[in-house]
């Protein structure tokens, strides 16, 4: 399986040159940017970006996808600000080389139930596909455990009702959800864009890439027979820097059964253990 090989490289180093020196190492050839040298992508210029698209080239490297946090606010959150980065990030990933943004379906209050909130997310998730049109931008949902679109059928139902958005597989999400990782492939497989490679066992805990219960050795296969080429590494298997931002819990509160000395350490022990199950 001949797979061009990205990475959320802030898994690897807060500083931006060390998650270039990271991406060169193990071969890498793009990036799916999220936090460098202490800002969210959301966070840059469009100059600040274009520089950064600029390095990248030097090196020979490129953005993938901007790796957004957008659409991770409460679905009671005020919108308006939200729209408006949303507008600037479409901004960025034109500025950073890319035609992909990752995108979630907004967090649904603990124990109610997420279809009570569903015409409120279709209603927020139109307003991003009109603004994006004409950008040439592909937004790509990722399911994510406690928004809207965590399971399967949710992640379907978006897709069905937008053209214009597309699905990020994230097997490890699924099992964090209770899914059945290749029952989920089976529902989402005409809409995927890409996979992020990311693998947990049944209570939940991540580990590398065929540790788990992913089954991610037929996901690969089945990606490759559908045309996939790129996968982006999210290793979640050390407490890095903005880790907490992207959960409801603190990192203190994350269990990690794989214990590495640094996020340097952790990250290219997530390369090997992809490489393994692709060569």
């Amino acid at each position: 399986m001949n797979f061009r090989l990205c990475a959320f490289a802030d898994e690897s180093s807060n500083d931006f040159s060390g998650q270039i020196a990271a991406l060169k190492k193990h071969g890498l050839s793009g990036l799916e940017i999220r936090n460098l040298d202490g800002k969210n992508v959301a966070d840059l210029s469009v100059s600040e970006a274009k520089a950064i698209r600029r390095r990248l080239e030097d090196e020979g490297l490129c953005v993938w996808s901007v790796g957004s946090r957008i659409g991770k606010i409460g679905i009671r959150d005020d919108f308006a600000p939200h729209l408006d980065e949303f507008k600037h990030t479409l901004e960025l990933a034109e500025a950073l080389g890319t035609d992909k943004m990752r995108i979630f379906s907004f967090f649904i209050p603990n124990g109610d139930d997420p279809e009570v909130y569903k015409d409120e997310v279709m209603e927020r998730l139109e307003r991003f596909t009109l603004a994006a049109r004409g950008s040439g931008i592909k937004l790509c949902h990722e399911n994510e455990k406690e928004i809207y679109g965590d399971t399967a059928k949710r992640c379907l139902a978006i897709a069905e009702t937008f053209e214009e958005i597309g699905i990020i597989y994230d097997p490890a999400n699924f099992i964090q959800c209770s899914e059945d990782t290749l029952a989920a492939w089976d529902m989402l497989e005409k809409r995927i864009v890409y996979m992020h490679i990311k693998d947990a066992l049944a209570d939940g805990r991540i580990v590398p890439a065929g540790h788990g219960e992913g089954r991610i050795p037929e996901l690969l296969r089945r990606y490759a027979a559908i045309g996939g080429e790129v996968l982006t590494l999210e290793p979640h298997l050390y407490g890095f820097e903005g880790l907490g931002a992207l959960e409801r819990r603190t990192v203190d509160q994350m269990d990690f059964p794989y214990l590495y000395k640094d996020g340097e350490s952790a990250f290219g022990a997530a390369v090997d253990a992809l490489r393994t199950l692709i060569n």
